[in-house]
C-alpha cells in the first residue's frame, strides 16, 4: 500500500509542478481559503490511482469534501488526501508545499507519504519505520534512508508554522525557553520533527485532518508522537463533533522521541 501511496504523490506532483511553472489561476472556496487548478489535477490524479488499487476504501480527500463529496468512514479503515498542502506557499512561489497521503485505521494514521515536489524529496512512514527519499527531476526515486526522531534537546528546537504563529505559540515556546525555531511550510513540519532537525512543533491553529494525518504517520513511524493539549494521541475519523466541523483537529502539539516525557 505505502508503494501505491508513493507513487500516486509523485504523479500528482508531476501534475502540480506543470501548473507551478505554467502559473496557476487562484479562485476562493466556501471558507475562503484558495485552490488552484494544481489542487484539482493532483487530486484526480490520486484518487484515479487509488481506487484502481484499493476501490473498497473510503477516500475522504480535501477537495472533494468541499464539493460535498463526503464517504462513510465508520468502519474505521479509510485514506485521507491533501492533494496539495500549503496552497499559498504554492501560489507565492515557495517549495514549502506537499502532497499527503495517509492510511488511517481504528483513528491512528499507519502509513503516511509526504511529498514535496519542488524540494526532490518524499517522507514515508509506515509499520517498518520511517524514510527519507531523494526524488529525481523526472519524478523517479533516487535512494531512501531511514529517519528517525531524536531525543529531545534542552532547551528543544522547534519548528512552527510560517503562516500561523501567534500569542500561544509565543507562550508556549516562552514556557519551555525555546530560542531556536525553525520555520516551514505545510505538513513538513512534521517531517522535520520525524528526521530529527527539530523536536517539536506546536499547533495553536486551526487544521484538518487531511492536513496532518500523513506528516503524523511519518512522525509516529519514526517514533515520535502527535499530542492533543490534553495530552492524549491525536485521532482521525472525527465526525459529528459538536462544536467543530466533520474532520477538524483541536490544537496539538507534535514531538519527536522524547514525547513521553512531555505527557
Amino acid at each position: 500500500m505505502l508503494d501505491v501511496f508513493e507513487r500516486a504523490a509523485l504523479l500528482a506532483g508531476r501534475e502540480i509542478m506543470a501548473v507551478f511553472h505554467h502559473g496557476a489561476t487562484v479562485r476562493s472556496k466556501e471558507d475562503a481559503s484558495p485552490v488552484t487548478e494544481a489542487d484539482e489535477r493532483a487530486e484526480a490524479v490520486i484518487l484515479s490511482h487509488l481506487a484502481a488499487a484499493f476501490g473498497d476504501i473510503p477516500v475522504v480527500a480535501e477537495e472533494a469534501v468541499a464539493a460535498g463529496h463526503i464517504p462513510a468512514t465508520e468502519s474505521g479503515r479509510f485514506i485521507l488526501v491533501d492533494p496539495l498542502d500549503g496552497t499559498k506557499e504554492f501560489i507565492r512561489k515557495s517549495n514549502d508545499f506537499t502532497v499527503n497521503i495517509a492510511l488511517v485505521e481504528d483513528g491512528v494514521p499507519t502509513l503516511g507519504v509526504v511529498y514535496a515536489p519542488a524540494s526532490g524529496v518524499l517522507y514515508s512512514g509506515g509499520s517498518d519505520g520511517a524514510e527519507k527519499v531523494a526524488v529525481s527531476a523526472d519524478f523517479e526515486i533516487l535512494h531512501r534512508q531511514p529517519i528517525k526522531a531524536r531525543q529531545t534537546l534542552s532547551p528543544p528546537v522547534a519548528v512552527a508554522s510560517r503562516s500561523h504563529a501567534g500569542p500561544e505559540t509565543e507562550a508556549f515556546l516562552a514556557a519551555r525557553a525555546i530560542r531556536d525555531t525553525r520555520s516551514v511550510g505545510s505538513s513538513l513540519k512534521f517531517c522535520l520533527v520525524a528526521e530529527g532537525d527539530a523536536d517539536v512543533y506546536p499547533r495553536y491553529g486551526r487544521t484538518m485532518e487531511w492536513d496532518t494525518a500523513a506528516g503524523d504517520a511519518v512522525l509516529r513511524a519514526a517514533g515520535g508522537m502527535t499530542l492533543t493539549l490534553g495530552g492524549t494521541p491525536l485521532l482521525y475519523g472525527k465526525r459529528k463533533q459538536a462544536e467543530d466541523s466533520d474532520f477538524a483537529n483541536p490544537f496539538f502539539i507534535a514531538w519527536g522521541a522524547g514525547w513521553r516525557s512531555e505527557t
